[in-house]
């Protein structure tokens, strides 16, 4: 998540690649946490460190995602 905050200034291509590899990694952290939890071998505060990127990445999908859906006056 090294990427520039200002989505204004890329281009809707790279916004939607951006969106696939954050959705991905959104998947992969969500997988890694029911791992950790179902096995018991991860301490609480490495499960909340998960869970705060997880919800980073929620973040941030949900402001790529706002940027490339057109405003539709009803």
């Amino acid at each position: 998540m090294n990427a520039p905050t200002d989505l204004s200034m890329k281009s809707d291509e790279v916004l939607r690649i951006e969106l696939e590899v954050f959705r991905r990694e959104h998947r992969d952290l969500d997988e890694s946490i029911r791992a950790l939890q179902e096995t018991g071998t991860a301490d609480q505060i490495t499960l909340q460190r998960l869970k705060k990127k997880k919800l980073a990445l929620k973040d941030r999908i949900a402001l790529i995602e706002d940027r490339l859906t057109p405003d539709i006056i009803a």
